[in-house]
């Protein structure tokens, strides 16, 4: 499990791709203090287990699975990554539970200054990402945790303060740039748990049903 507070931006030194399977050669520093084979470190976000390491490098498979679902196999030589390595039990928990399990991909829309902050609009490529995209809700973009300031349609928002832009590798994006995401695992529990045995129809059915009146009803508001 991981907080979404990166500790370092890392380097992409070396691929090494066998169809949708790929070996990453990292270059990094922070995340390598008592490092051990079998670790687990995020990069963009992505839970991955330290498979060999040197001095200012370690490598990591990627499963087929994860080089369709993520950025990651749009990486090239010296592109920039962020590193997180998995939360101690002692250690403080700073941003919000993060799984290292993306759950896809989005680009991005725009970049606006406000004065010191920047806002980042985002599209997610699966539609369906939305229904755990809510406003003042957390969520992981390429491993940061952040709260998304805005969530309409297909579109979403989080505003940057100078701090994560200049210590994360969302400092090297541009609009059209690929970010992973991650929802909040709370709301897809939740949505699991209410559907659980359900048919397709009637999960269908049981989506709608949830509106103001079932929320205050049922004290949640």
């Amino acid at each position: 499990m991981f907080t979404g507070l990166i500790e370092e931006i890392g380097t992409l030194r070396r691929t090494d791709r066998r169809g949708e399977a790929m070996v990453l050669t990292l270059g990094a520093k922070k995340v390598l203090e008592h490092v051990s084979i079998g670790d687990s470190i995020a990069v963009n976000g992505v839970c991955l287990t330290v498979t060999s390491y040197g001095q200012d490098f370690f490598t990591a498979d990627v499963m087929p699975q994860t080089y369709r679902s993520s950025n990651l196999s749009g990486l090239t030589s010296g592109s920039f990554v962020n590193l997180e390595r998995a939360l101690v039990a002692n250690g403080r928990f700073g941003g919000h539970i993060v799984q290292g399990h993306v759950d896809g991909t989005a680009y991005i829309q725009s970049i606006q200054r406000d004065q010191n902050a920047v806002w980042f609009t985002l599209s997610a490529d699966d539609p369906h990402m939305m229904r755990y995209i809510i406003g003042k809700g957390s969520i992981a973009i390429d491993g940061i945790s952040l709260t998304v300031t805005e969530a309409d349609g297909d579109h979403f928002s989080v505003s940057i303060i100078p701090l994560t832009l200049n210590d994360t590798a969302l400092q090297h994006k541009k609009v059209g740039s690929s970010v992973n995401i991650e929802c909040d695992i709370l709301g897809k529990y939740v949505e699991h748990l209410l559907n659980f045995g359900k048919s397709d129809s009637k999960r269908n059915q049981a989506s709608s049903t949830i509106n103001e009146h079932f929320l205050s009803r049922n004290g949640f508001m």
